[in-house]
């Protein structure tokens, strides 16, 4: 490689562009010769469907978002060598331009390995298996492939003149990801590997800066950027490098039987202050839409098919409060102090204990500050520039001309949404009939037609059937003597399965045993079950699953899965040892061959037609003729009572479901999260000791009026007659606000300005309905939360009379905190605020 290659001659690397100019310096990106601060929000295009992205990217344009994010996603574009795909969901060319119509920028993280909890890190399982293939490494089988499909992306892009400089919005590309935490393992040619891609990105040719992603000997002219909780402290390799934010984690991932995590609003928001505060200059959410892990999209293993993320728009697309309004706020006060925070110089200064102020000043006189308190138990009071702040613990106030605070990321004056699952019981308007009736298709347990091969011994799951199913039938049996004293004395022998993961279910005699089962943290398991076994030859068939493929990790393309040893315990003579026994296999489950969740396809076997479908029977296919839910609200399928399996609507695959309680005890999760100090994922958990998942989106753009077509396949036994739809519906919304809490003013044309305004509750209602009616509203000293308000000790009461008056039957209303509105003479010394509670419908 060419010295040229690793030096930057200028402190400003320029792309000569016939459309934009986008070029970067130390202090931010430089596009069209401004300086621009930027806010990003990932949103990855699979995890959503068309129908929903338009509303996406204005959903996210509304919260103050300049750039859309997302990854490609190798393996569901190049279905085998050479074989793209870009239809549906992986329209990506489509997606590109949705957000160009928005008037937004993107960038485009190629990658093409993206981890994202995305099945095998998004790398196609057909490569694992071109002889030679390492992943993520200086291995040519893996790069050839790599360049091959990176390059077919950078030319389809330019192809559409998505570039920005051909006039399009894509601003930055990545290449590689997150690889500076594996780069050792592979010892030399790590290096030599990330010194690859980077001069292969490069070469590309793109018009626009490449980034690498924790990448932290990322040559020139690349820009090394951060992935964290937390990024105030990066700095870029070099001082020619702006300081870039790509993934700022708002909540995060959830596996089956794990605890369901949460960030406090307060704490991300903190997160991105600080981040401006010390000169960051683009920051990304990721992920700002978590989505749908649909049909078998899902890694891990264990991922859950949600990928909500807690996210600050929700997986069925509803902005989540209050969240999405925070960071709205926070947005609009870091634009106010732009220009200044690019241009100016900063200083910082010490104001007391944990307390500190970055204060940037241009030669205009223009002046902005951040003052943090990162204390994360006490409140401070400070004296700057001649004036008194409160700052809460672990929080930044914004002063965007260094007198008056516009915001402080602790203080939550947006307000909250109350949402509700609303059920709708399946309907069957085209059967004529009262009764609902199902459609029912029991599989055999184990070998169907003749085995894919018999081997004596093991095979690992993933080796045999490359990903194109989850399941793997090994079947053998045993002869019982008729002496055997378990069959006289009514004891069971036992069962004793040794797996490398990820699950099984057992069968003996076609009868369903138990589940034996790994986690999203430990794949390997050992299951245990008492076992029915008569004289004479007993089959035992195990099928066994993978959850989702290894996402990341050094050499993870070689993990695999499988069982290591079965065994029998309580023969005459000791355990019975089946492991070098000779095994059938066969590969996936009958019902998947016949094509069962389409709906002409399952036409060719008989179906058993009945009012009252079997409950808890284990490998059973369910179909049923089904309308569309009533309204235009998201959709839900609650699986709460059934096991575990697929479902399908019209083809179209809601993905894996599993009705797993989280494994963690009550005391392991919280009622109430203190935002105070550094997040990590386990902090503020709940749902412990209840199903991880047990709603699971279907896309509203998914249905017709009526006659379709929904397909469930039961692996362990449910309760069908329990499914039902869900409408995810805004009910009501609530506000919070003290009288001590900032806002930004908007002058008579609209735009933000900066003084110091009278805090205000704001209360909205989503769509064509109203506030209906007041719950509660207390100004004074009120306790609790949105959902169980309480009346403080101090408390005005004509609160009611106040906001029923500014807010009834309007979909929108303002209640600002004025002595006009309530009484000014009300607990002298304390804290006041005005909470409410309202219904909408």
């Amino acid at each position: 490689m060419k010295l040229g290659f690793f030096l930057c001659l200028l402190c400003s690397f320029t792309f000569l562009a016939l459309g934009s100019n986008v070029s970067y310096d130390g202090r931010s990106l430089i596009i069209d010769g401004q300086r621009k601060l930027l806010l990003s929000a990932s949103i990855h295009y699979p995890r959503s469907v068309p129908a929903m992205w338009p509303s996406l990217v204005q959903t996210a344009k509304e919260g103050g978002i300049d750039v859309i994010e997302t990854y490609v996603f190798w393996n569901g574009h190049e279905l085998s060598p050479g074989n793209y795909y870009f239809g549906g969901r992986f329209d990506l060319v489509k997606f590109v331009k949705i957000v160009q119509q928005a008037g937004m920028y993107l960038i485009l993280r190629i990658g093409p390995f993206v981890a994202a909890e995305w099945n095998y890190g998004g790398v196609p399982v057909w490569l694992h298996y071109i002889p030679g293939t390492v992943f993520r490494t200086y291995n040519q089988p893996f790069m050839s492939h790599m360049q091959n499909f990176t390059t077919y992306i950078v030319n389809l892009m330019k192809q559409e003149k998505l570039f920005a400089s051909q006039g399009g919005p894509i601003i930055l590309s990545q290449a590689k990801n997150e690889y500076g935490y594996y780069e050792n393992f592979y010892k030399e040619d790590g290096k030599k590997y990330a010194m690859w891609a980077a001069k292969m990105a490069v070469a590309q040719n793109t018009g626009v800066p490449w980034i690498m992603c924790q990448q932290w000997d990322a040559p020139d002219p690349v820009i090394d950027t951060c992935n964290s909780f937390y990024c105030d402290q990066f700095k870029p390799t070099s001082p020619n490098r702006p300081k870039i934010w790509t993934e700022n984690w708002p909540g995060w991932f959830k596996t089956f039987g794990g605890r369901n995590p949460h960030r406090p609003a307060e704490d991300v928001a903190y997160a991105v202050a600080r981040f401006f505060q010390k000169g960051g200059s683009v920051q990304n959410y990721y992920m700002y839409h978590g989505g749908t892990n649909f049909g078998r999209t899902a890694g891990g293993p264990f991922i859950t098919t949600s990928y909500d993320y807690d996210a600050p728009i929700d997986e069925y697309g509803l902005p989540r409060f209050p969240k999405w309004g925070h960071l709205k706020e926070l947005h609009r006060a870091i634009k106010l102090c732009e220009p200044v925070l690019l241009n100016g110089k900063a200083v910082n200064i010490t104001l007391g204990p944990s307390v500190e102020a970055d204060v940037y000043t241009d030669e205009s006189g223009a002046c902005a500050a951040f003052i943090a308190n990162i204390d994360d138990k006490n409140d401070r009071m400070v004296e700057f520039r001649n004036m008194s702040y409160h700052l809460p613990a672990w929080s930044v106030s914004i002063l965007p001309d260094c007198k008056n605070v516009v915001f402080n990321t602790a203080k939550v004056s947006t307000q909250t949404h109350v949402v509700s699952m609303i059920d709708e019981n399946l309907q069957q308007s085209d059967k004529g009939a009262v009764t609902f009736k199902w459609d029912v298709l029991k599989e055999n347990a184990g070998i169907w037609g003749e085995a894919d091969f018999v081997k004596t011994g093991f095979v690992d799951l993933i080796n045999t059937t490359k990903d194109t199913t989850d399941y793997l039938w090994h079947t053998t049996s045993i002869y019982v003597g008729e002496h055997e004293g378990f069959l006289k004395n009514g004891s069971k022998p036992v069962l004793l399965i040794n797996s490398t993961g990820h699950a099984l279910h057992a069968f003996v005699n076609q009868e369903y045993q138990g589940t034996g089962t790994g986690n999203g943290t430990h794949s390997p398991f050992f299951f245990k079950n008492p076992i029915p076994l008569r004289a004479g030859k007993n089959e035992i068939a195990l099928l066994c699953l993978t959850v989702g493929l290894p996402t990341a990790g050094p050499f993870y393309d070689f993990v695999g899965a499988g069982l290591i040893s079965v065994k029998i315990k309580g023969f005459n003579n000791g355990t019975v040892d089946l492991s070098s026994s000779a095994w059938s296999y066969k590969i996936g489950i009958q019902g998947e061959q016949l094509k069962l969740y389409q709906g002409d396809g399952s036409s060719s076997v008989k179906w058993t037609t009945t009012s009252k479908p079997p409950k808890g029977q284990a490998l059973t296919w369910y179909k049923a003729v089904v309308d569309a839910p009533s309204g235009d609200e998201p959709i839900g399928l609650d699986m709460l009572h059934m096991g575990k399996g697929l479902a399908w609507l019209n083809g179209e695959e809601i993905g894996r479901y599993w009705s797993r309680n989280s494994e963690f005890e009550e005391k392991d999760c919280v009622q109430e999260c203190d935002y105070r100090g550094k997040f990590l994922p386990d902090k503020c958990d709940t749902d412990c000791g209840k199903p991880t998942q047990k709603w699971y989106h279907v896309p509203r753009s998914w249905f017709k009026p009526s006659g379709n077509i929904l397909v469930i396949f039961e692996e362990k036994g449910g309760d069908p007659t329990k499914i039902k739809f869900l409408r995810r519906k805004v009910t009501g919304a609530c506000a919070n606000v003290a009288e001590d809490y900032p806002s930004i003013g908007l002058d008579s044309q609209g735009e933000d300005k900066i003084n110091k305004n009278t805090p205000f509750a704001r209360l909205t209602c989503p769509g064509n309905t109203i506030i209906s009616s007041v719950k509660f509203a207390s100004f004074g000293t009120p306790t609790g939360k949105c959902g169980s308000y309480l009346l403080g000790s101090c408390h005005d009461p004509n609160s009611s009379t106040v906001v029923e008056k500014a807010c009834l039957n309007k979909n929108d209303c303002v209640v600002k905190l004025t002595k006009e509105n309530f009484n000014n003479n009300l607990c002298p010394g304390s804290s006041r605020k005005l909470a409410v509670e309202a219904i909408c419908s």
